[in-house]
């Protein structure tokens, strides 16, 4: 199991942005993808993005407003999430060994950070 901690999150307007991270404690995670998760008022859990070491994948409502990338430190990355909406409001989850297969939503097999909160609000 890795040890992760997110951060970042807060209360933000429609239209705005923030950038949470996700720390890894005693590893580097450059030796797993790593994905977030969220969970939305009223909706089952969900995959929100997916960095492996070749390639990304974002669910189709956040498509061309989050991009998730790999921090310089080798233990963090990094969901910068743009054009926020109220619905992107949720409480956001790291996880590790995240995977897509074809025609099945995004999952992981891997370990999971206690969450941070996303409000989008006026």
């Amino acid at each position: 199991q890795v040890h992760l901690v997110e951060s970042g999150g807060g209360l933000v307007q429609p239209g705005g942005s923030l950038s949470l991270s996700c720390e890894a404690s005693g590893t580097a995670l450059v030796y797993f993808s790593i994905g977030w998760f969220r969970q939305t008022p009223g909706k089952e859990r969900e995959g929100v993005s997916c960095i492996t070491s070749g390639s990304t994948y974002y669910e189709d409502s956040v498509q061309g407003r989050f991009t998730i990338s790999r921090g310089e430190a080798e233990n963090t990355v990094h969901l910068q999430m743009n054009s926020l909406k109220p619905e992107d409001t949720g409480v956001y989850y790291c996880v590790t060994d995240c995977f897509k297969a074809p025609g099945a939503p995004l999952s992981s097999t891997g370990s999971w950070g206690q969450g941070t909160q996303v409000t989008v609000s006026s």
